[in-house]
């Protein structure tokens, strides 16, 4: 696939390990997209749920997505500072004019003081079971999700300091109306 331009609105689809959609985020706008990464902005935009269930994101986020790391980041711009909200994946693919990924259910929360929770490990173990992850999967997500963990606390990547709000500069611009 082409590769979408900066400026220009995707859609990201979330999967599950056995090919059903999870979840679509019906706009987002790219910031940057290479090869290897992606990074985004929506605010207010559209979620479909897996059952139809429809609901509207409360705030700006920045999105990053990398095609070499089994994990996404979003970070959303709040009042009292950024949260981010970190999905265990595999690396996203552009096809058919979205951006795909499969949700491996893992998450970690990240509070704006840079504490963290990683979430819905029963979860996982659930999926692991019911949908056999093979067990070179398991070793993947189990060692992204150290990674992913190294990433926050060494502040790399999308928790490096003024990361979000470099990229949400960026959104802004493309949002305005141009005169």
């Amino acid at each position: 696939m082409i590769q979408p331009a900066e400026g220009e609105p995707i859609e990201i689809q979330s999967y599950k390990h056995d090919g059903h959609i999870h979840r679509i985020w019906d706009e987002t706008m790219i910031l940057k997209g290479t090869q290897t990464l992606m990074i985004g902005g929506n605010d207010r935009t559209v979620v479909t749920e897996s059952d139809g269930r429809k609901w509207v994101t409360r705030e700006p986020a920045i999105c990053y997505f990398h095609s070499q790391h089994w994990f996404n980041v979003i970070g959303m711009i709040r009042e009292d500072g950024i949260y981010y909200y970190c999905n265990i994946s595999s690396p996203f693919i552009l096809e058919e004019g979205a951006l795909k990924y499969i949700d491996y259910d893992l998450d970690i929360k990240v509070f704006p003081d840079m504490t963290y929770t990683i979430l819905d490990e029963d979860e996982y173990e659930e999926h692991r079971k019911k949908m056999n992850y093979p067990l070179v999967i398991d070793r993947i997500l189990k060692y992204n999700l150290e990674n992913l963990q190294n990433w926050i606390r060494q502040r790399k990547g999308p928790f490096a300091p003024d990361f979000i709000d470099m990229w949400y500069e960026r959104y802004l611009t493309y949002r305005r109306p141009h005169i």
